[in-house]
């Protein structure tokens, strides 16, 4: 596990808030010269720290209003039944996180469609994915925030 210390806690949280700082402007920010600031995020990209950079994009204007959370529950606990449902769910493009749970439900998903339409649509070939038994969906009525910033 990488060791982060204050100085790379800044660094993060600005980056975090805004990926395409300049590293002249990022070193302002963070309290450090330029040429540390560039070694210190060449560090921590090497090391996994920072896996990568990405454009958030606004889902109204990408036909993605709808965001809805599924409940997967699946025939089976079986290694070969997991790995085969995570396999496929990855591939389905309108599923945004996947996570494997503790609890009633054996994974829960993050999906974002058009509309109730789209989402039928998905939902027929999600229910057709290796394993699954039943689905149950919660479609988010507002976003009251969303981050993807982790606590540093």
């Amino acid at each position: 596990m990488t060791t982060l210390d204050d100085t790379d806690r800044r660094i993060l949280r600005i980056l975090q808030r805004n990926g395409r700082i300049s590293n002249a402007d990022l070193a302002v920010q963070a309290n450090v010269s330029s040429s540390a600031c560039h070694r210190r995020v060449q560090r921590m990209e090497a090391e996994g720290v920072i896996r990568d950079y990405a454009a958030m994009l606004d889902p109204r204007h990408v036909d993605r209003r709808a965001t809805v959370f599924v409940e997967v529950t699946l025939d089976s606990q079986a290694d070969e039944t997991l790995d085969e449902f995570e396999r496929a769910v990855a591939l389905v493009e309108d599923v945004l996180e996947c996570h494997l749970m503790a609890g009633s439900a054996d994974y829960m998903l993050k999906v974002v469609a058009a509309d109730t339409e789209h989402f039928a649509q998905l939902h027929r070939r999600l229910v057709c994915l290796p394993g699954v038994q039943k689905m149950q969906s919660s479609f988010a009525m507002r976003t009251v925030f969303k981050t993807t910033a982790l606590p540093v």
